[in-house]
């Protein structure tokens, strides 16, 4: 176990960083139903610590009186964690008398339970007891006599959920703005019902200057299956300037999805109604969305439902981006990058390249076929698939890019250099992630393919740089093999992909390996407990 030294140099791969907001905007209502909100929000860091580990609350607890130096360190990396295991050291334990690991299903899943034992039960069940197995918002627990048996989230964290409803409630009554009332309203009953659809709908019509995100979302922390849904809150200031500079994207993404490197049949012809974007600063995060490593921008919902009704929408946390960009990106890219290239390091790319990759999460196939059955790439890939779909974002977001420089709809094609050479210094930044988080995991399958086709170049003195007469080919030859493994829910070709390329080469072993007094990523003083 990590001394009270060690323990404190890996607090520090995450930089402080006070994130810059401006409430200004907001109206009387508005800021009283903020602090409702961010009150909400905390509920949910135990929530999710509940669903990380059965054990995750009271070990905290227990911690967070510690007086003596050693047990305040290990209060605080713990709520950097939200639980035993550091998020940069592959899920490995920091605190002794723990699991060594954090158990694949989280506490998601009985802790003995194998998948074999849950995919032969979930065979045996009637088709909707059978999606509610699979579904996002449903435990599985063992019965009385052993069996597994489903539990709703309504009832499983059912203390929590009726305290957060009920803040939300206050909130809803405090805003004038009744797009926020509306959502508000609709996910305190959804906290309870555990019917998250119409809420969800809501969320996509939101339109405030208090921009919220607040509920069960992402899967990453199953990596059993990639079923089950971590609790999370972002509380945001929309920047209004910034959201309305973006809306061009939103405006050409079906022309994109027209212009796949697929086949035609698996192309969406009609992408949801709405594909919004916003721009917002953080205030506070909580849950799924504060740990380890912070969550730069996200695309939701994800309930394919909700997807192909309404689209998705794309929240781009700028304050977060710049502290990244500062703190993190800039030192890397002195390092890795050659020096004539390092002019070409760019927050206005780092920004768009994020906004191209969630946007990416909405196209391309989301409902498939496979051997007749109606399914989506989720279901197919299973664990594989975040990995997967992380590394499809950000590669189509390059074609994305690409497209829109070459047809005249974005940015001069100079500004290619800024592009390619802005997102191969931040590969470094991710690979820094480890290989056990899926962003981390994606970003070497994609240094490594492209590098192997010639559009990366490792060079003799250990910096890498792109070249600009191959990228574009190798680019689009990646974008074309990922979102083909999702067309045909390819489980066999996605986990040859990863355990072939999702991997660290000794040449990028060794760039990291010079990176090691930059801070991995940043901590957010706001979000203190």
């Amino acid at each position: 176990m990590p001394d009270l030294a060690h323990l404190q140099q890996m607090s520090a791969r995450l930089a402080p960083v006070k994130l810059k907001y401006d409430e200004s905007s907001l109206s009387p209502g508005d800021r009283q139903a903020l602090a409702k909100l961010v009150e909400a929000a905390r509920v949910l860091n135990f929530t999710f610590m509940d669903q990380l580990w059965s054990g995750g609350r009271a070990w905290y607890t227990s911690l967070a009186g510690a007086t003596d130096p050693l047990g305040q360190a290990r209060a605080h990396y713990f709520w950097l964690n939200k639980g035993p295991w550091s998020d940069l050291d592959g899920h490995t334990a920091f605190l002794p008398g723990v699991p060594e690991h954090k158990p694949l299903g989280a506490n998601f899943y009985p802790e003995d339970m194998k998948r074999e034992e849950f995919e032969s039960w979930a065979k045996t069940l009637p088709a909707p007891e059978r999606e509610q197995a699979e579904g996002f918002f449903t435990v599985i627990r063992r019965d009385a006599a052993h069996h597994l048996t489903i539990v709703p989230y309504s009832k499983a964290y059912a203390a929590d959920l009726t305290k957060a409803a009920g803040l939300l409630r206050e909130a809803a009554a405090l805003t004038g703005n009744a797009s926020l009332k509306q959502y508000l309203t609709l996910r305190a009953a959804a906290f309870l019902s555990n019917d998250y659809y119409a809420s969800d709908l809501a969320w996509m019509d939101l339109d405030a200057p208090l921009d919220i995100t607040i509920g069960p979302y992402e899967t990453y922390n199953d990596e059993l299956f990639g079923y089950k849904a971590g609790f999370e809150a972002y509380i945001t200031i929309r920047d209004s300037r910034e959201t309305d500079r973006l809306k061009m994207f939103s405006d050409h993404l079906q022309e994109i999805e027209n212009n796949l490197p697929i086949d035609a049949k698996y192309r969406n012809p009609k992408l949801g109604a709405s594909a919004p974007i916003r721009v917002v600063n953080e205030v506070y995060a909580a849950g799924d969305g504060a740990h380890g490593v912070r969550t730069a921008a996200f695309n939701l919902p994800n309930d394919e439902r909700v997807v192909n009704q309404k689209g998705s929408k794309r929240v781009m946390l700028k304050n977060v981006q710049e502290a990244k960009f500062e703190v993190n990106l800039t030192p890397i890219a002195a390092r890795v990058l050659p020096a004539a290239a390092k002019e070409d390091l760019s927050f206005d790319y780092f920004f768009t390249h994020i906004l191209a990759h969630e946007l990416s999460h909405g196209i391309g196939p989301h409902q498939i076929q496979v051997a007749g059955r109606n399914t989506t790439p989720r279901q197919e890939l299973k664990e594989l698939y975040s990995a997967i779909e992380e590394a499809k974002a950000d590669v189509t977001g390059l074609f994305m890019l690409q497209y829109m420089f070459d047809h005249g709809l974005a940015h001069p094609p100079a500004a290619e250099h800024q592009l390619y050479t802005t997102f191969l210094a931040s590969a470094f930044r991710s690979l820094r992630f480890g290989l056990t988080e899926a962003h981390g995991k994606g970003m070497a399958l994609q240094l490594n393919y492209l590098t192997e086709k010639g559009g990366f170049v490792g060079r003799p003195d250990g910096t890498f740089a792109v070249d600009f007469t191959k990228i574009k080919g190798a680019v689009r030859d990646l974008t074309h093999d990922l979102l083909m493994l999702e067309a045909q829910g390819d489980y066999a070709g996605a986990k040859r992909m990863l355990d072939t390329l999702g991997v660290i080469r000794p040449p990028m072993q060794h760039a990291i390996d010079r990176l090691t007094d930059i801070p991995v990523d940043i901590d957010p003083t706001n979000e203190a407990k």
